[in-house]
C-alpha cells in the first residue's frame, strides 16, 4: 500500500473554553466541567459570555479530556457546559460515552429545550448519542428576569434538571427537582 492512499487519522478534538478540574456546583458530587465554545443563544445576563464566540476558547483532543478524567480517582461525574454542548454533539456525545463507560454521571447543559432535541434527534449528527449519554439535562435558556440564586444546578426558573433516562421511556420530559 502506498503513504498517499493511508487515510488520515485525526485524533478527535473539542473546540472549548475551559476545563475545571474539580467542581462541586456543577452538578452532584465531585465533578470535571467542560466548557464548550460557540453558543447560538447568547443569553442575556449569561454566565459565561466568553463562550459565545465560535473562534474562541482552545481545541483539545477527547483523549486529553478523558485523561484528565482518569488522573482524578475522587471524581463522581462530568458536566457538559458552554457554550453549547449540542453545537460539537459529536465529539461531546463520544466524551461522555467514555464518562458513562467509566461509571461516572454526566449532566449537560444546554439552550435548547428537552422538546427540540428530541425533535431534532434524526437531523442533526450526534444529539441522538449526546442525548443517550447524558444522565441529567439542564435545558433551556437562561433567562435573566426569572434568575434565583436559591435554584439548584441552574440559573434561571424556567431551566429544568431532567432524568433523561426516565425521559426517553415516559415519552416527555420528567423533571428531577
Amino acid at each position: 500500500m502506498n503513504e498517499s492512499n493511508i487515510p488520515d487519522h485525526k485524533e478527535p478534538e473539542l473546540r472549548i473554553a475551559g476545563l475545571v478540574q474539580e467542581s462541586i456546583v456543577d452538578g452532584p458530587g465531585l465533578r470535571l466541567v467542560v466548557f464548550a465554545q460557540g453558543c447560538p443563544h447568547r443569553c442575556r445576563g449569561c454566565h459565561n459570555p466568553h463562550t459565545h464566540s465560535y473562534e474562541g476558547g482552545i481545541t483539545v483532543s477527547i483523549d486529553a479530556i478523558t485523561n484528565a478524567i482518569i488522573q482524578n480517582p475522587l471524581l463522581d461525574g462530568v458536566t457538559l457546559s458552554g457554550g453549547e454542548p449540542f453545537l460539537q454533539a459529536e465529539g461531546f456525545a463520544e466524551l461522555a460515552a467514555r464518562v458513562k463507560a467509566m461509571g461516572l454521571h454526566v449532566m449537560t447543559y444546554t439552550g435548547y429545550i428537552y422538546e427540540t432535541i428530541v425533535a431534532g434527534l434524526n437531523r442533526h449528527d450526534g444529539w441522538r448519542s449526546l442525548l443517550d449519554n447524558t444522565d441529567v439535562l439542564v435545558d433551556g435558556p437562561f433567562v435573566l428576569k426569572q434568575r434565583s440564586l436559591s435554584l439548584r444546578y441552574r440559573g434561571s426558573s424556567n431551566q429544568r434538571l431532567i432524568d433523561v433516562k426516565q425521559s426517553g421511556r415516559a415519552g416527555q420530559a420528567i423533571c428531577i427537582f
